[in-house]
């Protein structure tokens, strides 16, 4: 069985990252992710809501661990110009000469010449190394599977949005494929709170989404987004629980289930 404390390749980028990445949007401290970087989550998302706790972790490891350090950068712009404004912008705040990856977000039709050639030209340039896609529109990630351009696939997955098992690790080859991001592992809450579990269940734990994502045998990181450090360490735990048994698999899908069911959401 797999151990999570050991970093992997993140698909063919040739990255070597932690198994847990942690997003800057709820308001973790500084001190809290230069800790779990030490115990190796070095997969940080500069993302859509941009705190201060990883911008000074970014600004305080890069001088000393830039080699060890892996950081993504968002944007959801759609013209080429702005692209390449926001990925500047980026690098300012957290005083970086380029970023490990930069996310293109919530491309749900293919993005268009202009924002493509913005990421070739980033590139060339040395400001971004590799580029990733997110979206919601799960089919669509077997045409950016099959596009070189996109070395890293960001994907919704969680017990109770099981859709990228169907639609999105089927089509992913055994070897030399783009690198797997997940989000959302507790479906925004919804899987640890006591009133949506069924009766008879074990509520889960934040450890136990984030375990049941990273159990899916294509997914390289499973992103968290802690608010303190107190859920800094119960999402670090799953690292040293490691992956689920098909017990704890069938148990986290029938929760996911009634969740699931019980609950309306857009992103079906």
């Amino acid at each position: 069985m797999a151990d999570f404390r050991e970093p992997v390749q993140l698909g063919r980028t040739g990255l070597r990252v932690g198994r847990l990445g942690i997003g800057a949007s709820y308001g973790v401290s500084c001190k809290s992710l230069e800790a779990a970087f030490e115990r190796g989550a070095n997969y940080f998302y500069w993302g859509s809501i941009r705190r201060a706790g990883m911008r000074d972790a970014v600004r305080a490891l890069a001088p000393r661990q830039r080699d060890r350090l892996v950081v993504a950068v968002q944007s959801f712009a759609r013209f080429g110009p702005l692209v390449k404004w926001s990925v500047g912008r980026a690098l300012r705040a957290l005083r970086l000469d380029y970023a490990d990856v930069l996310i293109l977000g919530w491309h749900d039709r293919p993005p268009g010449a202009g924002v493509l050639d913005a990421c070739a030209e980033l590139k060339a340039a040395g400001r971004i190394r590799h580029v990733a896609v997110s979206c919601h529109h799960r089919p669509l990630f077997e045409t950016y599977i099959k596009d070189p351009r996109f070395d890293v696939l960001m994907a919704r997955y969680n017990a109770a949005h099981r859709g990228a098992e169907r639609e999105i690790f089927p089509h992913l080859p055994p070897a030399g494929g783009p690198g797997v991001t997940t989000y959302t592992s507790t479906r925004w809450g919804y899987l640890v709170d006591p009133k949506k579990t069924p009766p008879g269940e074990r509520v889960p734990r934040g450890r136990d989404c984030y375990r049941f994502a990273l159990s899916a045998p294509h997914v390289h990181v499973a992103l968290c987004g802690p608010r303190d450090a107190a859920e800094m360490d119960e999402a670090l735990a799953a690292l040293d629980a490691g992956p689920m048994t098909e017990e704890e698999l069938a148990w986290m899908r029938r929760v996911g289930d009634a969740v699931r069911g019980g609950t309306m959401s857009i992103f079906r």
